[in-house]
């Protein structure tokens, strides 16, 4: 396993919109290997593939609190089925180092999309995995957290994030 570095914002690829996975094979189970590694190590609770520069419809996530044993879910090509009730949660993202902003989402979710293995699943989640699914979800149609930002607060957040000093120029 190894860990992939992760596309910073304003980068392109976060823009994009992945595409399916045709296949489960071993080099997508390597990959999902190599983005929970990435996520592990970031630390953060989710990661979407174009996050780490592919453009497949995967992410993972963990919720699990440090005090708890993993809780690793692989998401190949999700799918939200449903949508639920209303909440308002701070939201951070390995994309947006150093932001957190109170985001709105549906306060339940149903998905469906496939494991690690290519087993279909179908999933019903709520508080913190059901804002992780839709943020990680988002990430994967080339939607951003910003994007549910009002224009001041995301000129802020832009702002703050141009301060930082530029690891990739190329990106």
């Amino acid at each position: 396993m190894a860990v992939l570095p992760i596309r910073i914002y304003p980068d392109k690829v976060l823009r994009q919109k992945a595409s399916p996975v045709d296949a489960v094979t071993p080099d997508i189970q390597r990959l999902v290997d190599d983005m929970a590694e990435t996520m592990y190590a970031a630390p953060g609770v989710g990661l979407a593939a174009n996050q780490v520069g592919v453009l497949l419809r995967i992410f993972v996530i963990d919720t699990a609190n440090e005090d708890e044993p993993s809780d690793l879910r692989v998401f190949i090509n999700p799918t939200i089925l449903e949508r639920s009730g209303e909440v308002v949660w701070k939201e951070g993202c390995l994309s947006f180092p150093g932001v957190s902003e109170n985001v709105e989402r549906a306060e339940k979710v149903v998905v469906k999309a496939l494991d690690r293995n290519g087993e279909p699943f179908t999933l019903q989640a709520e508080g913190l995995l059901a804002i992780a699914i839709q943020h990680e979800n988002e990430h994967l149609d080339g939607e951003l957290m910003i994007d549910h930002l009002g224009p001041v607060r995301k000129r802020l957040v832009q702002r703050k994030l141009q301060k930082r000093p530029s690891v990739d120029a190329d990106t």
